[in-house]
């Protein structure tokens, strides 16, 4: 539906008025705090006008008005301009994107409570199997009782993974030396898919460590059929201070305790952007803001931020924006 220049000044201001301190929007709050050249019931028209079109509601009849999920919606796909990155806002996620030496549990998690503490809502990533990662090295150590640690090197940072496998040093320090010179720049699903060709063509330079690298494989590919979700909950209590609406904070707590829910609401369906559900009056769903997480090009997971039908969906996106930007410039060795 196209709106007038006018409307969509008037809708916008309501929408982040009210997202700020949760007050109705009159007529006299518009024009004390806009340029808008015309009269008090010019304004007054127009919110009717914004009203009958069903993107604003009176909850009180001589009171102001307030978005309804159908004014946000049109708030986000029209008025929301593309997030730009505020490194100021958000310096620690390059000190912890940086950190490629700590696992990428370590890293996610690291991630998920920078954005969930910078947007004070709660945040949710979820890593939907690790076949897109580019590898960098291995590293193969023998433990005791029979066991091997692999620290699998990424440009995302590492996997640990523990083998029930009997191997001496020599064949793990040759099987390291193997599998970084065979698959170093390579993703982890190019691996899994081509390890029985290599093997085939090199029988007698890894015969002596086969069952290390088969078990590997096979860790591998139940790795990477995996679901990880990492849920950030440093912004729920300030949901419920700042935001007023307990019957949405509700919702929120309710979803973040639900797997499955939090699974399918953080599927990515468009391509390497940001995405923004706004929740229904009448739902049980949540509002989300969410982005895929893609290092080198590929998509490794996707974060988003959970929170009721009021949330800040400007700020959200900037915060998403950062992390993307750069996640995504991270380069292979």
């Amino acid at each position: 539906m196209e709106l007038s220049d006018r409307k969509k000044k008037i809708l916008c201001m309501a929408v982040e008025e009210y997202i700020k301190d949760c007050s109705p929007i009159t007529s006299g709050g518009i024009k004390d705090v806009t340029s808008l050249n015309c009269s008090t019931a010019t304004l007054r028209n127009e919110l009717n006008a914004l009203e009958a079109m069903g993107f604003l509601k009176q909850l009180h009849t001589s009171g102001g008005r307030i978005p309804t999920a159908q004014g946000y919606r049109y708030y986000v796909e029209n008025l929301l301009h593309s997030a730009s990155a505020s490194e100021r806002e958000l310096d620690e996620v390059k000190e912890v994107i940086s950190s490629r030496t700590s696992s990428l549990t370590d890293i996610i998690s690291g991630i998920a409570k920078i954005v969930s503490k910078a947007t004070n809502y709660p945040t949710v990533v979820m890593v939907d199997g690790v076949d897109n990662l580019v590898l960098t090295e291995f590293r193969i150590i023998p433990l005791l009782d029979d066991k091997v640690m692999v620290l699998i090197g990424t440009i995302a940072g590492y996997i640990n993974q523990t083998l029930d496998v009997k191997a001496s040093v020599e064949d793990c320090l040759d099987a390291s030396t193997y599998l970084t010179n065979h698959f170093k720049g390579e993703t982890i699903g190019f691996m899994i898919e081509n390890i029985d060709q290599f093997e085939e063509g090199m029988k007698l330079e890894i015969q002596t460590f086969q069952s290390l690298v088969n078990s590997l494989i096979n860790g591998l590919k139940v790795l990477n059929k995996q679901r990880y979700l990492n849920v950030r909950r440093e912004g729920s209590a300030k949901l419920l201070e700042d935001n007023g609406d307990v019957e949405g904070a509700k919702k929120v707590f309710n979803v973040l305790e639900d797997e499955e829910e939090l699974s399918s609401i953080m599927e990515i369906k468009g391509e390497g952007d940001i995405e923004v559900t706004v929740a229904d009056e009448d739902s049980a769903k949540c509002s989300v803001v969410k982005a895929p997480i893609c290092v080198n090009g590929r998509q490794l997971a996707s974060i988003g931020v959970i929170g009721p039908q009021r949330m800040d969906y400007a700020g959200i996106a900037s915060a998403l924006k950062v992390v993307i930007d750069n996640l995504n410039n991270l380069k292979g060795e």
